[in-house]
């Protein structure tokens, strides 16, 4: 099955004006990095506030990414499955013997355009540790991670850079670290510690 790439708004589109313009009227400016490819991962942290949907999503539509989420084949059927993935839902099957993350992976094999969007801490929460979903993901898929953030402290959303992980864990961990060291959420204090969990 081959996913039609999400529809990017024109820039003449109503839609896509009022969600800049809403999204700058309540101050925050959007940063855009042009995708370097037809298949990748996008992570967004840190992630410490419900206000952090309402932003991506006025981000996402305003400048047009089109990027794609993933959620159990269950959502996708009817009457709502055609508007979610036009959205550009994903549907992957939970309950495969590959797990999630092997469906993920599979989905990148058999679509001609995804970028998954993900945060990698899963909960607005603080935990000592994020989510390895996302590094699995795409040093099996052999895809780059574009970084994604919502920084209150400048009121700046977006992407801005990507890079393709070494399959070293700790020195991949270090790239993100380093990234990510100056964005702040809403709840400093909430944002999960970037690394992953021991196993």
């Amino acid at each position: 099955m081959k996913l039609n790439r999400p529809t990017q708004p024109s820039r003449q589109s109503w839609w896509r004006r009022f969600c800049l313009w809403l999204l700058q009227a309540m101050g925050w400016t959007p940063v855009v990095a042009p995708l370097p490819g037809p298949r990748g991962v996008i992570i967004v942290y840190p992630h410490t506030s419900n206000w952090d949907f309402l932003i991506a999503v006025l981000y996402r539509f305003g400048t047009g990414l089109a990027t794609n989420w993933m959620g159990k084949d269950s959502l996708f059927r009817w009457p709502f499955g055609g508007l979610l993935r036009r959205m550009g839902g994903v549907p992957v099957n939970r309950r495969a013997a590959s797990g999630f993350i092997g469906a993920a992976v599979e989905q990148f094999g058999t679509h001609d355009w995804l970028w998954l969007a993900l945060a990698p801490e899963g909960t607005r929460k603080h935990t000592d540790h994020i989510k390895s979903g996302f590094y699995q993901i795409a040093v099996r898929a052999g895809v780059p991670v574009g970084f994604g953030f919502i920084d209150y402290p400048s009121k700046t959303v977006g992407l801005r850079e990507f890079v393709r992980f070494s399959g070293d864990a700790e020195q991949d961990m270090e790239l993100i670290r380093a990234f990510y060291a100056d964005k702040r959420g809403r709840r400093p204090g909430e944002a999960s510690e970037l690394r992953f969990r021991k196993s």
